[in-house]
């Protein structure tokens, strides 16, 4: 197969350049899974996941005791969409073009390109914070806003340390409202330790866990119940907690509640359509607070931002490039390309057809959060 694509790679990653420094702060966070390379559109890709390690008291014998047996477990990432951002030129087209500068608009397609598919794996990426585990923050209140005070970022780190997440490699991703707080009231450098915000514009890392911007970071609808009570006794670590058969509206997955007499914020992993009775599912590792026999009130939290943290471990990103028949397509020419910023991969190709060229950009990927217990959000 001809190379024809080796002239245009100056301008493809000209435009990488360009859209790599957008604000897709989850992509860089999350963890890549190599394994996509093998799962075709649909297919599972089955993830180890291990229970906790088993302490016993130590027995002095002569004869070595037999380990304590465990069971592994797994869940599944499934490779969702594969898809093209694409563009193209006929002869007459590219001869108007001529005059201003036919190569100039076609680096710009390429950026556009680019662009397009990496804010669609960014929100798919941040379309995850309905799984996250539980919360902090005030809603309707950006993060950071008092000046020199680093305790929104801390608080949330504190979640992901009482629910067992490693120490190492946490990640928060905030949206542009919050780094508006970070940039013009954090960046004293006094106050930092550092000029990188004051005189770079680069988001610091705070205690261990870098903190980065995402255009993506959700802001969610909440459910529509004011008045929903969960019923009976319920026990710390519980994840399904059943409700009394007097409220109305709705719970929805993403929803982030408070009971009464407890006030850890916590998200909801599966809803219910109305509140009359039933199981609400909240996400592991459940409760924190334990609740007695008496009914206790629901409070659902108003609309926020979802700024994301997390141990890079428990956000998955699953990539490969589109599959392609093994007696290959009508393709002139592909290759692959690579942001040296976020790591995302992406499949260039060349078609010619009848005195007409396409060019598109693809990708197929899935998203997982494989861990809910090291996910917490900060809410804005």
């Amino acid at each position: 197969m001809a190379n024809n694509i080796t002239a245009l790679v100056p301008d493809i990653y000209e435009a990488l350049d360009i859209v790599s420094r957008e604000l897709t702060g989850m992509i860089p966070s999350a963890t890549m899974n190599a394994s996509a390379n093998t799962a075709a559109v649909g297919q599972n890709i089955r993830v180890d996941v291990e229970p906790a390690g088993n302490v016993s008291d130590i027995s002095p014998a002569m004869v070595v005791p037999d380990p304590t047996g465990q069971t592994s477990g797994s869940t599944d990432i499934v490779i969702t969409k594969s898809r093209a951002a694409e563009f193209g030129f006929n002869g007459d087209e590219q001869l108007g073009l001529q005059g201003a500068g036919y190569q100039n608009v076609r680096a710009a397609k390429i950026a556009q390109a680019i662009r397009a598919v990496t804010n669609e794996v960014e929100t798919d990426l941040c379309a995850l914070q309905s799984t996250f585990s539980r919360a902090y923050g005030t809603a309707g209140t950006s993060p950071f806003g008092t000046a020199n005070d680093y305790t929104d970022a801390s608080n949330v780190l504190k979640i992901l340390k009482d629910n067992g997440a490693p120490l190492q490699d946490n990640q928060l991703v905030i949206d542009t409202s919050a780094g508006v707080n970070l940039l013009g009231k954090q960046a004293n450098v006094a106050d930092a330790g550092s000029d990188s915000i004051l005189r770079q514009g680069v988001l610091l890392d705070v205690n261990g866990m870098p903190i980065r911007e995402s255009a993506q970071v959700n802001t969610s609808v909440s459910g529509t119940s004011a008045n929903a009570v969960s019923a009976g006794a319920h026990v710390v670590g519980q994840t399904a907690l059943t409700l009394k058969a007097s409220g109305t509206g709705t719970i929805v997955a993403g929803d982030v509640i408070t009971f009464a007499g407890d006030t850890n914020k916590y998200v909801v992993a599966t809803g219910v359509a109305a509140v009359s009775g039933g199981a609400l599912v909240i996400a592991a590792p459940g409760l924190r607070v334990a609740q007695g026999a008496g009914d206790k009130a629901i409070t659902i939290t108003a609309a926020s931002a979802r700024n994301m943290a997390f141990n890079r471990s428990a956000i998955v990103l699953a990539s490969r490039a589109p599959a392609r028949p093994s007696e290959g397509d009508m393709a002139t020419d592909v290759i692959v390309i690579t942001d040296p910023r976020s790591g995302l991969s992406m499949e260039f190709a060349m078609y010619k057809g009848y005195r007409k060229v396409r060019y598109e950009v693809g990708l197929a990927w899935g998203v997982k959060n494989i861990k809910p217990e090291h996910t917490a959000l900060l809410l804005g």
